[in-house]
């Protein structure tokens, strides 16, 4: 009868090593004779109950910062000799990395290679935040990997590189290209003169591979990490991207992919896309696209399609100068439609660039309207809803609710833009520009009397076989002072150079802009972390120095924070 199989475990106090380090021990341990499986962690309590639920576990009292080896062999003798070759195996494993000098503080690392703009940092989430402060305070921009860094630490690090002029890419940031060199996990990719900015690494990889197999190829591929664009993160490194594409001589063409941001920070971006003087393309994916295109900015639904507007745009080369925004003095828009897929289409386009919008249509709980007879915030009405034609006409036969809801927005000081809708046909008012004229004129008269500006556009909808004559109804609406635009899309741009998110000077958004040397000069390199990282960069012809990172105070937090107090 067969022995059972024996679990040993043994334990190096304060040894870090990197994951990958770790990955090759384990597989080399697992490769020994009589060994049946091996677990090599640092002893986390997460870890730790991985290695328990995969056999491995042990009560062996160890600390985060602890190297937990665990073997289970066919034997005893086989597990003490597995366990004996630990060290051994380690130190092959340091001779094959390359035995030149390491520094152990970053500090000496910026004197060994003063060139270096650049950190990579992969050290564990609880200690990142700290490593990429010292690389910003030593006046060098940070390829932040690491995850599990705190929101707030992260808004902190990445407000005070934006104050000093330096990048924060990251926390979590998989995938970057900078000046012709792969960041983390990139691709080598052709250059080539369009620009992506990507919350999720492998959203940019695949946008590599889509335009290299395209042979357009990429100035550069910006990571921000995947909580940049949220609210309390503020979209830092998305803007300050922006802007440097935006400034950058190789750049024709940006490309903006994440998932959908907080609509605060969509607001700004869009806003900032819209002054950057070439064309951006805007992929949140999954949220509701705003119509097919503002201008210089177009809206993509999926990575494919992104590809295929930056492709075109580049083709094209369309250049883009920044909009002519202008102010009408309030700030809410308000929307009264006689057709409800209209009011639905402007809802939509509008909810993912606008905050608050209500409706009596609402497409997410937030944008109920509770008063359908008193609008707030952004409001679009569906006039044609049953709440509103109880004893009435269709509101494309009656105007008469629609003129005093009309008089009613009007006259709030703090309404920007009222849209209507004008459709055509047979069936329809006979001359709904005629009816429509005096009113609209009515109320732009009065907000001027009143000292403010006020906003009319009418989205007019009819074909030239029509019986209200479509030339004449739209010439109507324009003599009172309305923009008649003829897509919903046309609409929707109009609204937001009305009240959308103004463009701003590069000063407000970033307090010391990044120069360019950031992104173009990428020759050399300090990796703090997975050795890994640095052996990528050094093969694309980079100079590295790799730092020989451990936990401060040998990973006991306590004495570490006494450290760091001592320190200020």
């Amino acid at each position: 009868m067969s022995a059972e199989p024996v679990v040993r475990t043994a334990l190096r106090a304060g040894s870090y090593h990197d994951s990958v380090v770790l990955m090759q021990l384990q597989r080399a341990l697992a490769a020994l004779p009589g060994v049946l499986d091996a677990g090599v962690v640092m002893a986390t309590p997460a870890n730790r109950e991985l290695l328990a639920a995969s056999g491995l576990g042990s009560e062996v009292v160890a600390g985060p910062d602890d190297l937990l080896i665990s073997v289970q062999a066919a034997s005893e003798p086989a597990a003490a000799a597995a366990l004996a070759a630990v060290d051994s195996l380690l130190r092959v494993r340091a001779a094959g990395t390359g035995a030149d000098y390491r520094p152990r503080r970053l500090s000496t690392a910026v004197q060994q290679l003063p060139a270096a703009r650049w950190v990579v940092v992969s050290v564990p989430g609880r200690y990142a935040a700290d490593v990429a402060e010292e690389a910003l305070d030593l006046g060098r921009n940070v390829f932040l990997y690491s995850d599990n860094v705190p929101v707030d630490r992260e808004a902190s690090l990445k407000r005070k590189a934006r104050d000093r002029g330096l990048l924060v890419l990251g926390p979590d940031c998989g995938t970057a290209v900078l000046g012709g060199t792969g960041f983390g996990f990139s691709n080598r990719t052709r250059r080539g003169r369009i620009g992506l900015i990507g919350a999720s690494g492998t959203g940019l990889q695949a946008l590599l591979s889509y335009l290299d197999g395209d042979e357009a190829g990429i100035s550069h591929a910006i990571g921000t990490g995947g909580r940049d664009l949220s609210a309390a993160v503020g979209g830092i490194t998305a803007s300050q991207a922006l802007d440097l594409l935006r400034r950058d001589e190789d750049t024709d063409v940006l490309v903006l992919v994440s998932k959908p941001p907080a609509p605060e920070v969509t607001r700004r971006l869009l806003g900032e896309a819209r002054a950057a003087g070439k064309p951006v393309i805007v992929c949140f994916l999954g949220a509701a696209p705003p119509g097919g295109g503002w201008g210089n900015v177009w809206f993509a639904n999926s990575l494919e399609e992104a590809r295929g507007y930056a492709l075109k745009a580049l083709q094209e080369r369309v250049g883009a100068s920044p909009p002519t925004t202008f102010s009408t003095g309030g700030r809410w828009v308000r929307g009264l439609f006689s057709g409800g897929t209209l009011a639905l289409e402007i809802l939509l386009c509008l909810g993912a660039v606008l905050t608050p919008v209500y409706s009596n249509i609402p497409v997410t709980a937030d944008q109920r309207l509770p008063d359908p007879l008193k609008s707030q915030g952004h409001t679009i009405l569906d006039l044609g809803a049953d709440e509103f034609t109880v004893g009435r006409l269709h509101p494309m036969m009656d105007f008469d609710l629609r003129l005093r809801r009309l008089r009613q927005e009007a006259a709030d000081p703090e309404v920007a833009l009222i849209l209507l809708d004008v459709v055509l046909g047979d069936g329809a008012h006979a001359d709904p520009a005629g009816e429509l004229a005096p009113g609209i004129e009515r109320a732009l008269t009065e907000a001027r009397a009143a000292g403010r500006e006020l906003a009319v556009a009418v989205l007019l909808i009819g074909t030239a076989a029509d019986p209200q004559d479509l030339q004449e109804q739209s010439a109507t609406l324009e003599r009172s002072g309305a923009r008649v635009v003829r897509t919903v899309g046309e609409l929707v741009e109009h609204t937001w150079r009305c009240v959308g998110e103004r463009p701003r000077d590069p000063a407000e958004t970033a307090l010391a802009p990044v120069p360019l040397e950031a992104i173009r000069d990428t020759r050399a390199v300090i990796n703090v972390g997975i050795e890994t990282f640095a052996a990528s960069l050094a093969a694309q012809g980079a100079e590295v120095v790799q730092v020989d990172w451990r936990p401060p105070a040998g990973g006991n937090e306590k004495m570490a924070a006494l450290l760091a107090r001592m320190k200020r």
